[in-house]
């Protein structure tokens, strides 16, 4: 990948510096067996899905609007026979989703270093969620050091990315973007006219579901230490 116009490098957290998913995954097999006496598993995630996707316009993404989600849909297929003991389980799960464990994943801490050391460019972490609940699982992983700055919004949109330039004094034509999700990390940045780097995730949030496509500006590699290579070499 040519470097030579890149000037800041900008990295998603859930489920590219840390596996996130398998723990939405988990808490959701949970949830459908306590809903089991009213629906079958599909039934109740198909559920789920559909009022997370009605909820996502106001409540935005992250555990604590996963949550409502997970109580709303409950009342809902239950026909408001759930009980309050049943109600107190669902939202333990959600809270557990505040505190999971967020060791980096595979090479991440490695490649970070080298990449930090070179003082090449400012990296940053660009993700989305909610304010608190991000900075804490940053602060959890022990990767805040390799790092500039963290910018945590609400949603990626253009104007978003946009911003995340113009506060580190650069344009989105000089952005590189690093992420798992190609519908939220890379599409927006290639469209917009920045550089990407796909890393797929062994697991994908259904909403986060999108067709990858070949760019010209987009790097696409199996692991996160490739990034040593790619950037550095």
């Amino acid at each position: 990948m040519n470097t030579d116009d890149i000037k800041l490098i900008a990295f998603d957290a859930d489920d590219t510096l840390w596996d996130c998913q398998s723990h939405f995954d988990e808490a959701e097999r949970q949830y459908c067996a306590i809903l089991s006496p009213w629906a079958a598993a599909e039934e109740v995630s198909e559920s789920l899905f559909r009022t997370e996707s009605a909820n996502m316009p106001l409540l935005g993404y992250g555990c604590k609007a996963f949550t409502l989600s997970l109580v709303e849909n409950a009342v809902s297929v239950s026909h408001g026979q759930i009980t309050g003991n049943d109600i107190a389980r669902i939202t333990a799960l959600g809270k557990s989703l505040l505190t999971f464990d967020t060791t980096p994943l595979p090479g991440v801490e490695t490649t970070l270093r080298a990449l930090y050391a070179a003082r090449r460019w400012p990296l940053v972490v660009f993700t989305k969620g909610e304010l608190l609940d991000q900075q804490l699982k940053l602060r959890r992983s022990g990767l805040e050091a390799f790092f500039d700055g963290c910018t945590i919004v609400s949603d990626k949109t253009p104007e978003a990315y946009h911003e995340l330039c113009r506060s580190h004094g650069t344009d989105i034509s000089n952005l590189l973007m690093v992420g798992n999700s190609f519908k939220s990390d890379i599409a927006p940045v290639l469209q917009l006219g920045g550089r990407a780097v796909h890393i797929p995730f062994e697991k994908e949030w259904r909403h986060e579901s999108a067709t990858p496509f070949p760019h010209e500006r987009l790097a696409t590699v199996k692991a996160f230490s490739e990034l040593t290579a790619l950037l550095l070499d």
